[in-house]
């Protein structure tokens, strides 16, 4: 009994992955469309938020499976408990990268605003959190948890910086007043992206430590 439940719990941790994988793929295209006018991508991003959406379904069925059938003592019970949570972490910010894309193609119909740099910048330490604080959390690393949380505040500040840089664009320039919001907003859908990374990386210091960090740090 103890091995089909070791096993299943792996096979849970490969799915957990699989998801954080494509919702890092997501991330990735959705800048893509954006900075290179890349209309092709488009596409993939939608079809991966399909593929995203059910892997939601498979996972949760799968923590109340292992809750219900093997009924885990108190660190796989919050593992689980942390699965299913992390899950849902995963799949909004696949839904961020959706948002992105979604900005991505009103844009790609109007003239290029400026050459792109903090939103790559953005967009890379977001993924690098996502990836980073999953594998914290398949692996029960508070250290590793504890990095991706220090990393929120530089990615918070790129956010600031280009909310000053795009404000100014937008009082010399009125004509850039659309563009340059919908620029605003996709930092901020990209803020949103390490906010799930954070909360993931909250998740695994109280399934390893029992320590709810929420709020006041870890």
């Amino acid at each position: 009994m103890q091995r089909h439940f070791d096993e299943e719990l792996q096979t849970l941790k490969v799915q957990l992955m699989r998801m954080s994988a494509l919702a890092e793929a997501m991330i990735a295209e959705a800048v893509k469309a954006l900075v290179e006018r890349d209309e092709k991508v488009i596409a993939t991003v939608y079809a991966r938020e399909k593929e995203v959406n059910h892997l939601q379904v498979v996972i949760d069925e799968m923590c109340l499976t292992l809750i219900a059938l093997h009924q885990p003592a108190a660190g796989d019970l919050r593992f689980i408990l942390g699965a299913a949570k992390t899950n849902s972490d995963l799949e909004r910010l696949a839904d961020q990268a959706v948002n992105i894309v979604d900005k991505a193609k009103a844009l790609l119909e109007e003239p290029p605003l400026r050459p792109f740099t903090i939103i790559p910048r953005m967009a890379t330490l977001a993924r690098t959190m996502v990836r980073d604080s999953l594998h914290a959390f398949v692996n029960r690393d508070p250290a590793q948890s504890r990095a991706v949380l220090l990393r929120d505040d530089e990615l918070d500040q790129l956010k600031r910086d280009i909310t000053v840089e795009l404000s100014e664009f937008m009082r010399q320039d009125p004509a850039s007043v659309s563009r340059a919001l919908a620029l605003i907003l996709i930092a901020r859908n990209l803020e949103r992206v390490g906010d799930h990374a954070t909360n993931i990386a909250e998740n695994t210091i109280f399934v390893v430590e029992g320590r709810d960090v929420r709020h006041h740090g870890g």
